[in-house]
């Protein structure tokens, strides 16, 4: 452990440092959360800071660390874009070039973001690690001083301002949520919360398909996952923080993971309940609520970052309304003659389904009787209504069956 960084004098400097280049995000109670959870939720919305994440935090207080020799040397990084845009943001603020390696898989706006702060993007691998030795390489290659985006004390220091923010708005907060990626977040957060309160708990969430912190501890050593296979981009690292586990080992009091599905109908939540959205590392907190088997505690989710772009968001948007059954799909066997499909059209509508496509397949038997097949994809208030208009169908002899929706 660097006893130099992680103090609570040295997180007071960052806190004085990142409000050069932080926008203030207040609590928000959250009355959905609450009364879904029993408990007293508030969100820490870093989604809304100027760069879109928390990750200008520990970047710009690293740079502040640095050598004016070091910084002219030129900036480098790998990230999945949060970071990328810390850092491209910094350097910016520091007037020195920075270069970005970011892998191939990195959502568009995340890349173009980092490349309106002027920095250099460099697209290299499928996954973060491999990106990150990529940027190993150029370093050496041309000299540039590397900023880790989460295994540095420095950079987690920076992150840890969270925690300073948070207990200054709730001084008697019993439980963070933060998410996991490689640990610099929770490792910044989590000693600083035990500094200023031993008794508090802060629980780390991972997704399921990328949780390298949770196999790290759970074996007492840092691990590499075989590969990572997650809609949570910005957590989706295969080997955790080897400078920063030690402090994630003493201070994190457990981790919570969340499966992809779980994300999906968390962004929903999100955007019809508060109007905000916030990507799918971000959400993590979000889903991990429902997970917590405590009541009438004061709960704080950090809402890590809002970078989506619209092609994700129109997915995500999609696949949480099938998953809410506010999408289905159900397939009929009709007889092949004249009115059958305006009748079935009379079901629905008398059930106030809306129909959303219809496909028609008279190929299906050679039955005349039940020769066609009809598939109909309709909007439902949710699971109650789906039955119902499947019941109504069902009453005129139908047979429907529930299927795979695609739109």
């Amino acid at each position: 452990m660097n006893t130099e960084m992680l103090t609570l004098e040295k997180f007071e400097e960052a806190a004085d440092e990142v409000k050069k280049v932080t926008s203030e995000t207040k609590l928000i109670y959250s009355d959905y959360f609450s009364q879904k959870t029993g408990n007293k939720v508030y969100l820490k919305p870093e989604n809304m800071q100027f760069t879109g994440a928390y990750k200008v935090r520990g970047a710009y207080y690293k740079m502040s660390t640095l050598s004016e020799e070091d910084r002219q040397k030129g900036i480098i990084t790998a990230s999945a874009g949060n970071h990328a845009q810390g850092v491209a943001y910094a350097a910016k603020c520091y007037n020195v070039k920075a270069t970005i390696v970011m892998p191939t898989t990195t959502p568009l706006m995340k890349v173009n973001r980092t490349k309106s702060y002027g920095a250099e993007v460099v697209l290299y691998g499928d996954v973060y690690d491999e990106a990150c030795n990529r940027a190993y390489e150029l370093a050496a290659e041309h000299g540039y001083t590397f900023i880790h985006p989460f295994d540095d004390e420095a950079v987690a220091t920076g992150q840890g301002t969270i925690a300073m923010e948070i207990f200054k708005e709730l001084p008697l907060v019993d439980i963070i949520l933060c998410p996991i990626g490689g640990g610099g977040l929770a490792t910044g957060v989590s000693t600083l919360a035990k500094l200023l309160n031993p008794k508090i708990q802060v629980i780390g969430v991972e997704p399921a398909g990328a949780n390298c912190m949770e196999e790290s501890l759970k074996n007492g050593k840092v691990t590499t996952l075989p590969g990572v296979n997650t809609i949570a981009d910005g957590t989706a690292v295969k080997t955790p923080g080897t400078k920063i586990f030690p402090y994630i080992q003493k201070n994190l009091d457990d981790i919570i993971t969340v499966e992809d599905s779980e994300l999906v109908v968390s962004f929903l939540d999100m955007v019809e309940n508060h109007k905000m959205v916030v990507e799918n590392s971000g959400l993590l907190t979000i889903a991990a609520l429902k997970k917590l088997n405590v009541k009438g505690k004061k709960v704080v989710s950090i809402l890590s970052g809002g970078n989506m772009d619209v092609i994700t968001m129109s997915s995500v948007v999609q696949q949480g309304l099938i998953l809410r059954d506010r999408i289905f799909t159900v397939s009929v066997l009709l007889p092949d003659k004249p009115g059958e499909l305006s009748r079935v059209a009379g079901v629905v509508a008398h059930e106030s389904g809306n129909v959303i496509k219809l496909e028609h397949n008279q190929f299906v038997s050679i039955n005349r009787n039940a020769a066609v097949e009809l598939r109909i994809t309709l909007e439902a208030f949710g699971t109650e209504h789906k039955n119902q208009i499947i019941e109504a169908l069902s009453k005129e002899g139908y047979q429907p069956k529930v299927v795979r929706t695609n739109i």
